[in-house]
């Protein structure tokens, strides 16, 4: 799959790549959203790996634009450390399809990515 992880912590996006990219899978990071929705625009990742506390628009306005642009065909998942309920329940209102909550359940992430399949 093609996988876009989005955080402004360079070493937490750069951490995550890795890991995605340990288990097969092309990976592509921005540091700050507007690069990510040109990536978005033009190599249309699988999956989204995106942090919610970014600078200038949140992962949340973040999210909801990568879904008008791609719909269902792309999977977008919280990477956050914002982990209360109604974190959670906005990043559902938000388009997300999952909520991972740092520091990151590693195993629970690599099961989730196991059972996902490219959309193209």
């Amino acid at each position: 799959m093609k996988v876009l992880v989005v955080d402004d912590i360079e070493d937490a996006a750069e951490v995550l790549s890795m890991l995605v990219q340990e288990l097969g899978h092309d990976t592509m990071v921005a540091y700050h959203p507007t690069p990510a929705l040109s990536r978005v625009q033009h190599d249309l990742p699988d999956l989204c790996l995106l942090d919610i506390g970014l600078p200038d628009m949140d992962g949340y306005e973040l999210a909801r634009r990568v879904r008008t642009m791609l719909g269902s065909r792309v999977t977008l998942i919280a990477v956050t450390g914002y982990g209360l309920p109604w974190d959670r329940e906005a990043a559902f209102a938000a388009g997300f399809d999952e909520h991972f909550t740092k520091p990151l359940d590693v195993e629970r992430l690599i099961a989730l990515i196991a059972t996902l399949r490219p959309a193209s």
